[in-house]
């Protein structure tokens, strides 16, 4: 089987895109299809909404950070055994970075590489006829982009929707649906975004809440219609895992302090022959002593500070591992691996003290883009000499640096040197560099 596929897409960040795409999963999947999701650019939180509402894993697909075999061999993965394949964009269509054509992180990347047809977004709220003005604009801006059809979310009522629509039926676009304007269709947000898949108990209410408005608001027969067909899956297009996995049997943490790790990471290093085996520091447990490495990833540390500083069976246990095998933390892990982690009230919680810093969220500073490290010492995500390409995004501060040897020189997006960061010591490192895949 080979899935038709579209990409929901915006012209900037705020439009619904991920409402509208959740939507039109929850009503395709009530039909009785099969359906799979795949997310534009570096995001954890928005594919586990999509994995909960479709029933199946959701992949994330990022031009810049990818070489493009993975990208392909991913794809086609994702549309091997379903019968539709549903990619949200990310911020607007053509947002992405100054490079390489076709490796930019744009949405706009993905739409011309694999031919697929944009579902664009458009936020109608404050405007009428000028919404034909943007749609038209988006429509001709790369002739390898092609927009298949236009959902006006937004809409004040009939009086707002008729001129709205007359306006872009002259450009020959069809519009796909106009949704109203409702807050019971929206989600919760926190510092990273929606507050995570996993802390909802209403989900599935939810969904039905979305399916329903899409069946009632969008035309979803044009929309299949205008669906696609994917490249056909060639699974010897994987190849090698993103990032090498770092260790045979590989403790996990997994709750809700840590949560944010790459599906396609972690099917690399299945595919390659490892096990994960997954833990929580919340419940303090320690990591599994039968594992021969541990990964602490990202998640929201800040907001369980006093429970992983109390959770003394896992802070101990994870010290006598980190004396016979190695550690690593991303972004949240890496905190948790310093001395000590400042809450957003002020509070210092003492944490693993296996690495020299501290952080705080208290101090808060926003640190967001693509990041490319080139590894300087030898370490669970690569040996020296690596060259990975991933990003950052937290608020979290380094309020004390330490004195352990850095890990990895990093640059931004663009080239443009960074500095040194993270830390190694023994066999402990960390960096809130997030690695998405080895550059090719």
């Amino acid at each position: 089987m080979t899935a038709s596929s579209l990409i929901v897409a915006a012209p900037g960040s705020g439009a619904g895109k991920t409402t509208l795409t959740l939507a039109i999963v929850a009503a395709l999947r009530r039909r009785g299809l099969c359906v799979r999701t795949a997310k534009a650019g570096p995001d954890y939180i928005d594919p586990a909404f999509h994995a909960a509402a479709s029933g199946a894993g959701s992949v994330n697909l990022d031009s810049w950070a990818m070489p493009p075999s993975l990208l392909d061999a991913l794809v086609a993965a994702a549309a091997a055994e379903a019968d539709m394949l549903v990619i949200e964009g990310v911020m607007g269509l053509f947002d992405g970075i100054a490079g390489e054509r076709g490796r930019t992180g744009a949405t706009a990347d993905l739409a011309a590489r694999f031919r697929l047809p944009v579902i664009l977004v458009v936020d109608v709220s404050g405007q009428s006829q000028s919404a034909a003005a943007i749609v038209r604009g988006f429509a001709t801006h790369d002739p390898a982009v092609r927009i298949g059809g236009v959902i006006l979310n937004r809409i004040a009522g009939e009086r707002h929707r008729i001129p709205i629509a007359e306006a872009i039926a002259a450009l020959g676009i069809p519009i796909l649906g106009a949704m109203p304007r409702d807050e019971s269709l929206s989600l919760p947000e926190r510092h990273l975004g929606l507050v995570q898949a996993t802390e909802h108990m209403d989900l599935a209410a939810r969904f039905g809440h979305l399916a329903d408005f899409a069946e009632r608001h969008l035309d979803l027969d044009s929309m299949m219609h205008v669906a696609a067909s994917s490249p056909a899956p060639d699974m010897r297009l994987l190849g090698k895992p993103p990032i090498m996995p770092p260790g045979q049997t590989i403790a996990l943490a997994s709750d809700a302090a840590f949560t944010f790790v790459y599906p396609h990471v972690i099917d690399g290093w299945r595919r390659a022959g490892a096990e994960i085996v997954t833990f929580s520091p919340l419940a303090d447990a320690p990591p599994p002593q039968r594992c021969d490495c541990c990964w602490l990833p990202g998640g929201y540390p800040e907001l369980h500070a006093g429970r992983l500083a109390a959770a003394q069976r896992f802070v101990v246990g994870l010290q006598r591992f980190a004396a016979t095998r190695p550690v690593h933390g991303e972004c949240g892990g890496y905190m948790v691996l310093g001395e000590s982690l400042e809450d957003a009230d002020g509070v210092r919680h003492l944490m693993a003290g296996l690495l020299g810093h501290a952080t705080s969220f208290a101090s808060r500073k926003l640190h967001l883009g693509y990041r490319e490290a080139r590894l300087i010492a030898d370490s669970p995500i690569g040996p020296a000499g690596t060259i990975l390409r991933g990003h950052e995004f937290h608020y979290a501060t380094l309020v004390s640096l330490g004195e352990d040897a850095p890990l990895a020189d990093l640059c931004d997006g663009r080239g443009n040197w960074l500095g040194r960061s993270g830390g190694c010591r023994g066999r402990v490192s960390g960096t809130f560099f997030h690695a998405i895949a080895r550059e090719a």
